[in-house]
């Protein structure tokens, strides 16, 4: 149905004409596809293929939710339009899903992840009874593309989870890691200052022993000096006319004992 037909509101116009132009983009890059000779480059161009339909089907989706805003406002007439468009454009989709499964299963690739990255579900083969898009009717197309775009929307949750607890686990990781690093160091700092306190402290230890060991030499002296101050004092006092020893600085010689006269009295 062109969309001069077609009685759209601004918004869906312009999700309709991105639409269209995927649509052109995807049938001409189908048809580069079918001169490609190198599996290689097939392979990357069925990729860009892919990335284009996931994004066909997010408009197809944004032009449905579209028209249930606006089905309130437009006539019925304008909305079974409208509805019919939408139900031709999944049409088209899905004749494209099945052309890419065609050339999937050409190129040897068992598992079909058109709308299912990462699921790790294999597709039934064309050997297996795979319905192509001639083979179906509207109805079933359409039953299948909506089918195929829930599976997605469910499959880009379960990737979007998965991400973010990796991202959540890298995150705690880092974090554990970067306080361990830093009590790693505190543990260090400490047992530098540990080892700088104890080299201090046997320096200490040596110099008071040291300390001491003067400290008993110098008492030992003083005693010698006091026993021998004392002992030339003891013999000074016992034998005060000995002239070997001579007189201590500071003591007076003993005094001459006095003799007392007796004078009788003449008579």
């Amino acid at each position: 149905m062109a969309t001069t037909e077609l009685q759209m509101s601004p918004q869906l116009e312009q999700i309709h004409g991105e639409i269209r132009d995927l649509f052109r983009s995807l049938s001409n890059g189908f048809q580069r596809l079918d001169k490609m000779k190198d599996s290689n480059r097939q392979s990357k161009q069925l990729e860009e293929l892919t990335g284009k339909m996931r994004e066909c089907k997010r408009l197809i989706k944004e032009f449905d939710r579209e028209i249930k805003d606006e089905e309130s406002k437009n006539p019925p007439e304008v909305n079974k339009q409208l509805n019919d468009e939408k139900q031709s454009m999944i049409k088209e989709l899905n004749s494209y899903v099945a052309l890419r499964k065609t050339y999937m299963n050409t190129l040897g690739n068992k598992k079909i992840e058109l709308f299912d990255m990462g699921a790790g579900v294999s597709e039934p083969t064309a050997d297996e009874n795979v319905k192509v898009a001639s083979s179906m009717s509207n109805q079933e197309l359409v039953d299948h593309g909506m089918k195929t775009m829930d599976e997605t929307d469910q499959a880009i949750e379960r990737t979007k989870k998965v991400v973010e607890q990796t991202i959540e686990v890298g995150t705690q990781t880092a974090s554990t890691l970067k306080g361990q690093t830093e009590q790693m160091g505190r543990i260090v700092n400490e047992l530098d200052t540990i080892q700088f306190s104890i080299k201090k402290a046997s320096q200490l230890v040596k110099e008071i022993g040291r300390q001491v060991a003067t400290d008993k030499c110098i008492m030992l002296f003083l005693f010698l000096i006091v026993c021998g101050v004392i002992a030339i004092i003891v013999v000074k006092i016992v034998n005060p006319n000995n002239k070997d020893i001579r007189d201590i600085p500071g003591l007076a010689p003993p005094a001459p004992s006095r003799r007392l006269l007796y004078l009788r009295d003449p008579q």
